[in-house]
């Protein structure tokens, strides 16, 4: 495996600074993005919205738990697919949100919502153990919330009174921001060892932007642990026709 250049410490130190700068002028663009991204109109959104969760039928306005501001995750779904056949890109990314606390101290609720029926989506809830709010969208409410967009997309609301308004949205690489996975593999040697990274020559590059970066043996990769506890990932899926579309890719 091939590997960086070795050099004494004080030298090392001296490369680390010089990137430093980069690294800080980086961090202030990120915060003059975030900055404009505040700053950005807004659109309203029908707040009677229906979305179907654990009790039943809600509405966009109750996803807000009370707080003023939902992010939501709009979660892929294959219907009638078994749980090796589930979106990869949606597993990972779901996977890594599950500590909330923090965001309801600046009155903000997370939840996913699922293009798959209640019933059949919460069991891979369940048996992949993710702990946030959890709703089905049903046929009817995909044209209100979705606009022509797809499924594997982040998009943020704000709460005012009665109304509900649309504030960002992104798909992509924009969903990154969800899993701190992709963060800390981008500060070690070999990187994401993903197709598209740059790389000196001869470092790896094992996996392609398609799903294999998600996937392991088959199964989308967070899958294995669950199995290993010995959960079952049955899903009691429909025999209704599998729903097509590519998985979250880059």
């Amino acid at each position: 495996m091939p590997m960086p250049p070795a050099t004494d410490r004080a030298s090392w130190q001296s490369k680390l600074d010089e990137l430093l700068v980069k690294e800080k002028a980086h961090t202030r663009a990120g915060d003059a993005l975030a900055a404009e991204r505040r700053s950005l109109p807004m659109v309203e959104v029908d707040s009677s919205v229906k979305l179907v969760g654990a009790g039943g039928a809600v509405s966009l306005f109750d996803a807000f738990e009370g707080r003023s501001q939902l992010i939501v995750y709009f979660h892929m779904w294959h219907l009638g697919k078994a749980a090796p056949q589930q979106c990869e890109g949606c597993t990972f990314f779901t996977t890594h949100v599950q500590e909330l606390s923090y965001l309801h101290t600046r009155a903000i609720t997370f939840a996913t919502f699922c293009e798959g029926p209640f019933e059949e989506s919460s069991r891979y809830r369940d048996f992949m153990g993710w702990t946030q709010p959890w709703y089905s969208v049903p046929p009817e409410s995909v044209g209100p919330l979705l606009a022509g967009r797809d499924f594997g997309m982040i998009a943020c609301y704000l709460r005012d009174a009665g109304k509900v308004y649309e504030t960002y949205w992104r798909t992509g690489r924009g969903t990154e921001v969800m899993a701190p996975s992709y963060g800390l593999m981008d500060l070690v040697v070999y990187g994401r060892q993903e197709h598209w990274e740059q790389a000196p020559e001869g470092w790896p590059k094992k996996f392609d932007e398609r799903g294999a970066q998600f996937r392991t043996d088959g199964r989308p990769t967070a899958q294995w642990e669950r199995i290993g506890e010995g959960r079952s990932d049955d899903l009691g899926a429909s025999s209704a026709i599998a729903q097509s579309g590519a998985c979250c890719q880059k």
